[in-house]
């Protein structure tokens, strides 16, 4: 399949289901009222599907893989704030095991782009 639109990339993809998921849970129960995490939390998940996309559009395969780089150090960002939630009583193990699921499969596939991206360059293969 080829890549047209951020929209089509996979990994885009997969961290707008973690960040849909992330919302419908920091919208209820008592992660709803820590304010903070919350926030943090929805920022960290944004942040990933939003480097993919600003990613995109810049010129390169290099400056690209800069912000692929990015988005996977936010799937990091959103694990470690989802360990603060289920330490701290604010989301079940369920809630944390989908989320944390979801935040290893968008990393894995941010990984596999990132190395063919990097391998593309060695061939001398623009990306767009």
């Amino acid at each position: 399949m080829k890549i047209v639109r951020f929209e089509d990339i996979e990994a885009w993809k997969k961290a707008r289901e973690l960040t849909k998921i992330i919302y419908e849970v920091t919208s209820q129960g008592k992660l709803a009222t820590d304010f903070s995490l919350r926030d943090q939390l929805r920022r960290a998940s944004t942040s990933i599907m939003a480097n993919i996309a600003e990613g995109f559009e810049r010129d390169g395969n290099k400056e690209f893989r800069q912000f692929l780089a990015t988005a996977k150090g936010s799937v990091g960002e959103v694990k470690a704030l989802l360990y603060v939630a289920l330490d701290a009583g604010l989301a079940s193990s369920e809630q944390v095991n989908r989320l944390m699921t979801l935040s290893e499969e968008t990393s894995r596939i941010l990984g596999g782009f990132l190395r063919y991206l990097k391998d593309s360059d060695k061939k001398g293969i623009k990306f767009k």
